[in-house]
């Protein structure tokens, strides 16, 4: 338990499924307070919010599309409101959408997965940023992805390409939030089962010969995630910023 996070309030994007879930769980097992935003998965949500109730800290759910600025702004507004401030904020919202190879990419196609996973980074963050500059320090966490450190698995040029981004993005943000007090950093997680993400494009074979080339052994999980993105979110390690944590079992030093 990470007690420099306690009554830290924090924003999770997609924290209702997934590796956000595990993230929003270990934020409140560590004492914070959080907005847990979601697209579809309300029930989980709620019940997370719940879990924190319990445990006498703040829990606000939030509904937003993420690639629609009013959207997003509003969604920043109404977590500050709710959590009384800002000081984490962890940008875990994306999707691979779908699997095309460049000679079946359509233009629709491609701007949706840059929206899904590195616009909408970009319009939360502007939105928040103001209100993570008030404390004295703050922390942003992206989560990028193995894909954007070697390009991904077939029909995933897409993808890999806006996950790159997000580590380019972090480096930026790092450089210009940091007089702010705003430390950026981002993960880059490699498989991960047990999510939607890799329940719905990855198939079981793939999987499993993906997990032979993981030097530790096994693929990862959910929770493997979380603990990683609230050790970088954390006072703790205040003076990391800019970097990116590979969370993919020795497969990127292989």
């Amino acid at each position: 338990m990470n007690t420099k996070l306690s009554n830290k309030n924090v924003l999770v994007t997609a924290g209702a499924q997934g590796i956000g879930e595990a993230i929003v769980k270990e934020f409140i097992d560590c004492g914070a307070n959080v907005a847990i935003h979601y697209f579809s998965s309300s029930e989980t949500a709620d019940k997370l919010v719940q879990y924190a109730v319990n445990k006498g800290q703040k829990a606000v759910t939030l509904k937003a599309d993420l690639t629609q600025e009013a959207e997003a702004d509003a969604m920043v507004e109404s977590a500050v409101n709710a959590l009384g401030g800002l000081q984490v904020l962890i940008n875990n919202a994306g999707s691979l959408i779908g699997r095309k190879s460049l000679l079946e990419m359509e233009e629709l196609f491609w701007k949706k997965v840059m929206d899904v996973n590195l616009t909408s980074a970009m319009l939360v963050t502007r939105a928040a940023a103001p209100h993570l500059a008030s404390h004295k320090a703050s922390s942003i966490v992206n989560l990028s992805s193995l894909a954007g450190r070697k390009g991904g698995h077939a029909g995933s040029v897409a993808y890999a390409a806006s996950k790159g981004a997000i580590l380019t993005l972090t480096r930026s943000l790092s450089s210009e939030l940091g007089p702010d007090g705003i430390r950026v950093n981002a993960v880059a997680p490699g498989l991960i089962l047990g999510t939607s993400f890799h329940n719905t494009h990855t198939t079981e074979e793939s999987a499993r010969e993906t997990t032979l080339g993981i030097p530790i052994g096994r693929a990862g999980n959910a929770e493997d995630v979380a603990r990683a993105v609230v050790y970088l979110a954390s006072e703790y390690d205040g003076f990391i910023t800019g970097a990116t944590l590979d969370i993919n079992g020795g497969v990127y030093t292989a």
